[in-house]
């Protein structure tokens, strides 16, 4: 290869590495900032193909898409002293290029700087609130208050916050344990006391039940007593009206009774002479 050549191809590399360090593209989803010796000179928002001093200037890009910052959870202390593990997320856009990079130049600056900003917004406002508070009504309007303080805060190094949300508040683990023990021993007690109640009740109802019964009991023993009084009488006075009409029969009916309860047992053995007054109705029933 000829000097001559080289020279040439020299030349073309020369060219082609200064018109690389001279042209930069932005999209449609950026936006630059042309620096030279550190220092902004220029701001790009039109996208296409841009030209810049090769070596001198350089180009730092920004997104112009609306982005997302999701902190942690964080721990945050109500007006009435209770305690909540608040988690929140944030809409942003960069709107003023030349200010984010003279505040805090990257975006993972900006974006540590954002939590603080929404942090300390969530626990100023959240600090002069109550728990029934923040469960009420008042919710849209405290969402409201975080925001615009934020807002105010993330203006100052060029960041536009379109919305910040709290996606959920939930008690402290430790404090959830603590409140499902008492909970529990509330349960508990309530059981027991239901217990006792219910066991005392069926005590009452036992007892008037006892009550009851021997009140029944001691009624119905007095009416069969009444009964078998009444039937006694009747049954005596029935009795002397058979003996009084015919004391013949009556005899007779009496000795017949004697006989049976006698001789009931087979094992039973009398001695009794032939005159004896006890068989006088088995010789001749009708003698008087």
């Amino acid at each position: 290869m000829s000097k001559a050549k080289i020279y040439l191809l020299s030349i073309a590399a020369v060219v082609v590495f200064v018109l690389a360090n001279s042209l930069y593209v932005v999209s449609q989803a950026e936006q630059a900032i042309v620096l030279q010796f550190g220092e902004p000179v220029r701001l790009v928002k039109e996208p296409g193909l841009k030209a810049k001093v090769p070596f001198i200037q350089k180009v730092v890009l920004y997104d112009t898409r609306l982005l997302n910052l999701d902190p942690p959870a964080q721990e945050v202390v109500l007006n009435d002293k209770k305690r909540l593990d608040v988690d929140s997320f944030t809409r942003y856009r960069i709107v003023d290029p030349l200010k984010f990079y003279q505040t805090v130049r990257t975006e993972y600056q900006a974006e540590s700087k954002l939590k603080e900003i929404v942090n300390s917004s969530v626990r100023k406002i959240l600090g002069r609130i109550t728990l029934t508070e923040l469960l009420s009504k008042q919710r849209t309007q405290i969402m409201a208050d975080i925001s615009s303080a934020v807002k105010a805060d993330a203006e100052q190094i060029g960041v536009s916050v379109a919305d910040v949300r709290i996606r959920r508040a939930d008690l402290p683990i430790e404090v959830l344990q603590a409140i499902n023990a008492r909970m529990k021993t509330e349960r508990e007690r309530d059981a027991k006391e239901f217990r006792a109640e219910g066991q005392q009740q069926a005590q009452q109802i036992r007892a008037k039940a006892d009550k009851e019964r021997t009140i029944i009991l001691a009624e119905a023993n007095k009416q069969a007593q009444i009964i078998r009084g009444e039937g006694d009488k009747e049954a005596i006075d029935l009795w002397n009206k058979a003996a009084g009409r015919d004391s013949r029969f009556y005899a007779f009916y009496r000795s017949l009774e004697a006989y049976r309860k006698a001789l009931a047992n087979k094992d039973t053995s009398f001695v009794v002479g032939p005159d004896s007054e006890f068989f006088k109705y088995l010789k001749n029933p009708l003698r008087p």
